[in-house]
């Protein structure tokens, strides 16, 4: 009961609680801002699981109101999506490879539309290669791109386009030829970080009483999304049910996305210009985070201009970066830890069962090399020969690594502490299998993982680590270590969807949160003792929260699933002043037109609290709404409100008189269906 009232605390922890996944990461790239990477997904699709979506985003940083000229795709730009199915053939298997045009139906105005009429007005030439880039085959002509969503009048008025923007972006929905669903447009961000805490030093969450804030909420992106059957992606054209078990090797892919330009620009007097030249990369992203923080300034530009097949020759050059990485000196109380005392709860295991030192520039399992204990393991150099444990000195070439450069295999060590035992090389309860080692830096999908519904109870932005702990204490999944689904498996690092907190779940890498699912627990377990593994220090771990969990609006549940962009007349467009998270979308400011808002918005005030505070929500459409409030540690408490609604705004106060002082929790569902989560604090 302990272990489940913990899970219950940390999943509402996972709720509320970043490191922009690729904005303006390297220096190069930052000055061409059309052809910049900001992140990448790839989830089998929740609504339609014999699909796999994919979402690759670009142009960071886009104001809703940034006109006259808005951010869009760039011309004389190749933006494309890579994928790798299949282990011995080198190089992509597919390619999708995008290239945008630019027309201005009406020159003689200033305006971005008036009376029917687009300037930039965007289409899209879609081909696709299936033989490695060698041939490519159109699969779509003149795909639509959607207009900026300047505001209500240049889009829903009689003076503009006179339509809803809802319509424009499902109108912007194209079927390929190959049967691919295919969406090119303007997006809100659906990442979500602490920008200026993360930069300053390491500062997240914010010390000395300073709010987190979501440095990329109320900002667009342009998104390009693809929904593609499995059957289309596995190497053999097997469907997700033809799978041999959740875990089948042969359905793993490798995804990532580039933007490339040719060598040579030329800019002409008369203020056009010109490219010619080769084609090179600019900018690509694999898995989030790791031109940002993990390869150094130095590094970065040649980081962008090459593969992830290149990734292993220039080893010297990159792997010392994931092997000792520069976050862990600030996890660690003999380097930096001090100095960045908002990474705190986060330290690595220096003596894990006694033996196991995974601080930087130690061996980590290196000891163990040539040890009988090894042979059949993934660490087994007749398995996969130095891949996994190249050397001394490499401590984290045993998690950090393969989880971005190769994936995990379903081998041991890589399996839950369930059912080992106490020995950590031993057999224990499967729970991911995405290795495909012929590629670097890619994300990674096991695509006969089934999609964890979004209403279930157990579904968690923590991804894998939310697997991890519910297959380390849940009685529902650690009575047996045998294959089954547990929820988020089909989470971040196995593939990453839009609700994944990517940030949380990679710093927690960092401090060894893989290494202590598997059994390398942390130094306060004592090996042999009658003492629950889950210690202090994995408690501080996996409780630790950036202060940004969320991202500032909810998603759609179809394709693109990606939000409607921000208007550059709403409460997006500078109205608003001092943006924080807590206040998002406050009902009575959410009713923009042409602003497809979610279905509920809620806030509560005043928050912090003393006896009691309101829960002020707007529904969007009509349905039974349930409020369900939890304490700190996920004890269910009450149920405030359960009633069906019609559409409109309402507010339900919640007295708390008799309780302590502290974090408190509000759920609130729509037709059964978790909407939002409040975080509430009570103080004396």
């Amino acid at each position: 009961m302990k272990h489940t009232t913990l899970l219950i605390a940390l999943c509402l922890l996972l709720v509320r609680s970043a490191w922009a996944s690729s904005h303006r990461e390297a220096p190069l790239i930052s000055n061409d801002p059309l052809g910049d990477n900001t992140d990448l997904y790839a989830f089998r699709s929740p609504d339609n699981p014999n699909t796999v979506t994919i979402i690759a985003c670009y142009v960071p940083m886009q104001l809703p109101h940034g006109g006259p000229n808005y951010y869009g795709f760039g011309e004389n730009i190749r933006y494309e999506i890579h994928i790798d199915n299949d282990i011995s053939t080198p190089g992509d298997d597919i390619i999708y490879r995008f290239t945008f045009t630019k027309v201005f139906e009406d020159p003689s105005t200033f305006f971005y539309i008036r009376l029917g009429m687009q300037n930039h007005k965007t289409t899209y030439h879609l081909e696709k290669s299936t033989d490695g880039g060698q041939t490519f085959k159109t699969v779509v002509m003149n795909g639509m791109v959607p207009p900026n969503n300047i505001g209500p009048r240049s889009i829903n008025g009689a003076a503009g386009l006179n339509t809803t923007y809802d319509a424009l972006m499902t109108n912007a929905i194209m079927t390929a030829t190959d049967g691919e669903m295919v969406f090119c447009g303007p997006s809100d961000d659906p990442f979500f970080v602490d920008l200026g805490g993360v930069f300053d030093l390491g500062d997240m969450p914010r010390q000395n009483g300073k709010a987190p804030r979501d440095g990329v909420a109320c900002l667009n992106v342009s998104t390009i999304a693809l929904q593609i059957p499995v059957s289309m992606l596995q190497k053999d054209g097997k469907s997700a049910d033809q799978a041999s078990s959740i875990l089948d090797p042969d359905f793993v892919i490798g995804v990532w996305a580039s933007a490339s330009r040719q060598q040579i620009r030329t800019l002409d007097p008369a203020g056009s210009e010109s490219y010619s030249g080769d084609w090179v990369q600019i900018s690509r992203l694999g898995m989030p985070l790791t031109n940002e923080a993990v390869i150094p300034i130095g590094a970065k530009d040649f980081w962008n201009a090459t593969t992830p097949y290149q990734d292993l020759q220039n080893l010297a050059t990159f792997g010392n970066y994931f092997y000792n990485p520069e976050l862990a000196l600030y996890m660690d109380d003999s380097q930096f830890g001090a100095a960045v005392p908002a990474l705190a709860p986060l330290r690595i295991q220096s003596k894990s069962l006694g033996v196991f030192d995974f601080r930087n520039g130690k061996d980590g399992l290196y000891i163990l090399k040539g040890n009988t204990a090894l042979a059949g393991t993934a660490l087994d150099d007749a398995v996969f020969g130095t891949l996994l444990l190249p050397g001394p000195g490499s401590p984290r070439s045993v998690d950090l690594w393969p989880i971005f450069h190769t994936g995990v295999p379903n081998l041991r060590p890589y399996q839950l502490a369930t059912g080992k035992n106490g020995d950590p090389l031993a057999a224990g309860k499967p729970f991911i299998n995405n290795f495909l080692p012929n590629g670097g830096d890619m994300l990674r999908l096991n695509m006969a993982v089934p999609p964890t519904p979004r209403n279930d109870p157990n579904f968690s932005p923590l991804g894998i680590i939310s697997t991890a702990v519910l297959g380390l204490t849940d009685p529902a999944y650690n009575t047996t270590a045998d294959l089954q689904f547990i929820p988020n498996m089909d989470g971040f690092p196995n593939g990453r969807r839009l609700e994944d907190d990517v940030t949380r779940i990679e710093l927690q890498a960092v401090s060894g949160v893989a290494l202590a699912a598997i059994g390398l627990w942390y130094d306060d377990y004592m090996p042999g003792s009658s003492s629950s593994p889950v210690t202090p220090a994995l408690i501080n771990v996996l409780s630790y929260d950036t202060g940004i969990g969320a991202n500032d609006t909810t998603f759609k549940v179809a394709f693109p699933y990606v939000q409607t962009p921000w208007s550059g007349t709403g409460i997006c467009s500078g109205e608003k002043k001092d943006y924080t998270q807590p206040e998002i979308l406050p009902p009575t400011t959410t009713g923009v037109t042409g602003l497809n808002a979610p279905e509920v918005f809620a806030v509560n005030f005043p928050n912090p609290f003393t006896d009691a505070t309101t829960l002020k929500y707007r529904l969007r459409s009509k349905g039974q709404v349930a409020i369900m409030v939890f304490d700190g540690n996920g004890k269910y408490l009450e149920t405030i409100f359960n009633e069906t609604l019609p559409e409109g705004e309402y507010q339900t106060a919640w007295k708390a008189a008799g309780l302590p002082a502290g974090t408190y929790y509000a759920t609130i569902t729509l037709g059964g269906s978790v909407r939002q989560t409040l975080r509430m604090t009570k103080s004396n």
